[in-house]
C-alpha cells in the first residue's frame, strides 16, 4: 500500500520541500494548535478546510516551525496569508536562473541579495531563500503596517536579524526610487504584483476563490483572502504595475543582475514583452510554474550584456 504522506505533486520544483502531501500528523506535533483543523476527507486523506482562514494560518505556522526553522510568526487580520508551496517555488526557480549565469552553481550566502518589492506583512520570500540559500534580502512596501509587522518576526526570530533590512516606500507611485541606492548591488528582485485594478475587482476575485473551495455561494469575502489594498489593487491593475516598473527598472541596468515579477495573466505577457523590448532589455526569460492544475509564471529581464554578465560577481 502507497503510503498517501509520500505521493510526490510532480509538478513542483524538485527541490520544493512541499512537492509532497502536508503530513499533518508530523506538523501537528511542531505545532499543536494546527491539530484541530485536520481531519480525514472523503478520499481518505488528512486535509484542512482550506477556506477557513485560521486553518491556513495555522498550518503556516506548523511549516514556517517544520521546515524553516521559523518559531514566531504571524500576520494581522486582513493581511494575506500566502501559500508557502508556492512561494517556495517561485524561490527555487530564482535560483534556477542564477545558477545559470554562474556556471550551473547555485549562488549561496549572505553576498548573495535579493529585493522583495512588497514584501506584505508575512516577509514569506526573505523568510524562503534566507532559511534555503542563506541569502541576504531588502524588502520594501508601501504599508507602514505591513513593515512594522515583518519587523516583528524578525526580531522575534533572531536568525533573520541580520539576514533581511526593511524599508519603507513612502512615495506609492515609485517603485524603486530611494530603495535601490546608488551603493546597492542586487542579484534579483522579486515582486507578487497586486493583481487587481480596483476594489471592487478583488472583492470580486476573492469571493469566486471562496466559492469555489466552499463549494457553496458566500457574499463576504474570507480575511485569508481579503487582503490590503496595496497588496490586491492598484491603478492600473497588473499590468500598469509592471509596465511602472519595467521603465523604472532602466535607471538601474548595472545594480541589478534579473529584475524579476510574477504575472498571473498570461494575456498580460504580449504587452509585457512589448515593454521590455522597448525599453532596450538584453535578455527576457518567461519561467512557467505549475501547483496542482494552477499553472503561474514570472518574467525575468537584465540590461547587463553577456560580458557584463560574465563578470558579474555573486559572492565575494
Amino acid at each position: 500500500m502507497i503510503n498517501k504522506i509520500e505521493i510526490e505533486k510532480p509538478t513542483l520544483h524538485p527541490r520544493n520541500p512541499h512537492r509532497f502531501r502536508y503530513d499533518f500528523k508530523k506538523l501537528s506535533t511542531v505545532y499543536p494548535d494546527l491539530k484541530p483543523f485536520f481531519f480525514i476527507n472523503e478520499h481518505d486523506s488528512e486535509t484542512i478546510d482550506f477556506a477557513n482562514p485560521n486553518a491556513v494560518k495555522a498550518l503556516n505556522k506548523a511549516i514556517l516551525i517544520s521546515d524553516y526553522d521559523i518559531q514566531n510568526w504571524d500576520i494581522p487580520q486582513n493581511y494575506l496569508c500566502p501559500p508557502i508551496p508556492g512561494r517556495a517555488d517561485y524561490i527555487h526557480y530564482i535560483a534556477d536562473l542564477l545558477a545559470e549565469s554562474n556556471d550551473g552553481i547555485i549562488p549561496e550566502g549572505e553576498e548573495t541579495v535579493g529585493l522583495d518589492i512588497g514584501i506584505g506583512a508575512n516577509c514569506i520570500y526573505p523568510i524562503i531563500g534566507n532559511e534555503t540559500y542563506q541569502w541576504s534580502f531588502v524588502g520594501t512596501d508601501i504599508d507602514e503596517n505591513a513593515i512594522q509587522n515583518c519587523k516583528k518576526i524578525i526580531t522575534e526570530n533572531s536568525k533573520l536579524i541580520d539576514a533581511i533590512s526593511l524599508q519603507l516606500q513612502v512615495e506609492p507611485r515609485f517603485i524603486f526610487k530611494d530603495i535601490i541606492l546608488p551603493e546597492d548591488k542586487f542579484a534579483f528582485t522579486i515582486c507578487n504584483p497586486p493583481f487587481h485594478s480596483s476594489q471592487e475587482e478583488a472583492t470580486k476575485a476573492s469571493l469566486r476563490k471562496v466559492n469555489n473551495l466552499e463549494d457553496k455561494k458566500s457574499s463576504k469575502p474570507i480575511l485569508n483572502f481579503g487582503g490590503q489594498n496595496a497588496e490586491l489593487w492598484c491603478t492600473g491593475g497588473e499590468i500598469g504595475f509592471i509596465t511602472q516598473m519595467i521603465y523604472e527598472s532602466v535607471k538601474y541596468p548595472l545594480q541589478v543582475f534579473w529584475f524579476t515579477t510574477l504575472v498571473s495573466k498570461k494575456d498580460n505577457l504580449r504587452s509585457i514583452y512589448k515593454t521590455l523590448n522597448k525599453v532596450g532589455a538584453v535578455e527576457i526569460k518567461t519561467i512557467e510554474m505549475e501547483q496542482g492544475q494552477k499553472i503561474s509564471r514570472f518574467v525575468a529581464w537584465t540590461f547587463l550584456s553577456e560580458k557584463q554578465q560574465k563578470e558579474w560577481k555573486f559572492t565575494v
